[in-house]
C-alpha cells in the first residue's frame, strides 16, 4: 500500500509541476501597438470612464453602449432572473475591462453582428480585440491556488490512471461551471438580427494600458441590406469615446 501511495504523490506533484504552467492563451500578444506598451496591457485597474452610456443610429439601427464598471457588473450578475443558480460574483477579472451593448434592428432588413470583428482603441496607440470565454477561463486557471488546478486536472483520473488501482477521480469534486456559464449567457452573440429584434449582451477585452486618458470603442462592420447571396451592400461602424478620470500621471 506504501508502494501505491507513494506512486500516487509522485503523480500529484508532476501534475502540480504541469498546472503550474500558464495557458498558451496568456502568452499571446495581447494589443496590436508598440512593443514598449505591451508591460501596461492587463495589469489589472478599476476603470472610470465618462460618458458611462452613449447611444448612436445609422440606417434606423440603434446601438447602445455602456461601460459595465465594477458595481454595474455585481448588479447584473446578481439577477436571479436572468441567471437563476448561477446568478452571483462577476466572472470577469481586474484584468478585463468590459461594456455592455444594446443593438436595436429598427429597420426593415436584417442586419448581422459579429463581435470578434469589435474593437477597443486607447491614445497610446493600442487596439485590442474581443475576449471569448477561452481566455477568461485562462485567467481564472491562473488565479487558482495549485491545489485547485491540481484537482481539476485529475478530476477525470480513473482506476489505474497512475498505474494505481485507486479511485482517484473519485477524490476530487467536480470542477464548478458558473464562471463560464455566466460568460456564455452574458456575451453578446454573433448573427442575424430581423426587424424589430433588439440584442444585447456584454463584450470584454484585455484591460489597456493604465495611463491611457481616453478610448474608442468600436462595434464595426455591423451589415445590412444583403444581395439575394447573402453580400451585404452596407456596413456600419459605431464608434463610441470614451474619456477616463481616473487617469495617473503618465511615467
Amino acid at each position: 500500500m506504501i508502494g501505491k501511495l507513494g506512486i500516487l504523490a509522485v503523480a500529484l506533484l508532476t501534475v502540480t509541476g504541469c498546472a503550474a504552467r500558464r495557458s498558451s492563451l496568456l502568452l499571446e500578444r495581447r494589443a496590436r501597438g508598440p512593443l514598449a506598451e505591451s508591460p501596461g496591457v492587463s495589469v489589472g485597474k478599476d476603470w472610470k470612464l465618462e460618458p458611462v452610456t452613449q447611444n448612436l443610429e445609422q440606417s434606423q439601427i440603434e446601438v447602445t453602449a455602456t461601460f459595465a464598471s465594477q458595481a454595474f457588473l455585481k448588479e447584473f450578475f446578481n439577477n436571479k432572473q436572468i441567471f437563476g443558480s448561477f446568478a452571483g460574483k462577476n466572472p470577469f477579472f481586474s484584468e478585463n475591462i468590459v461594456f455592455y451593448v444594446k443593438i436595436a434592428n429598427k429597420s426593415s432588413k436584417r442586419i448581422r453582428i459579429n463581435p470578434t470583428e469589435f474593437a477597443l482603441v486607447d491614445d497610446r496607440g493600442n487596439q485590442y480585440s474581443i475576449l471569448n470565454v477561452d481566455y477568461v477561463s485562462a485567467l481564472e486557471e491562473a488565479h487558482a491556488p495549485v491545489s485547485t488546478v491540481t484537482r481539476g486536472v485529475i478530476s477525470e483520473a480513473r482506476p489505474g490512471y497512475f498505474g494505481v488501482g485507486l479511485p482517484i477521480g473519485k477524490l476530487f469534486a467536480a470542477q464548478p461551471q458558473g464562471r463560464f456559464a455566466l460568460i456564455k449567457q452574458s456575451s453578446l452573440q454573433e448573427g442575424y438580427l430581423y426587424p424589430g429584434v433588439t440584442h444585447d449582451g456584454l463584450v470584454s477585452f484585455w484591460s489597456p494600458n493604465p495611463h491611457a486618458t481616453n478610448m474608442r470603442l468600436i462595434i464595426s462592420n455591423v451589415k445590412t441590406d444583403f444581395e439575394a447571396n447573402d453580400w451585404p451592400k452596407a456596413s456600419y461602424d459605431f464608434p463610441f469615446t470614451f474619456r477616463v478620470i481616473n487617469t495617473p500621471k503618465a511615467p
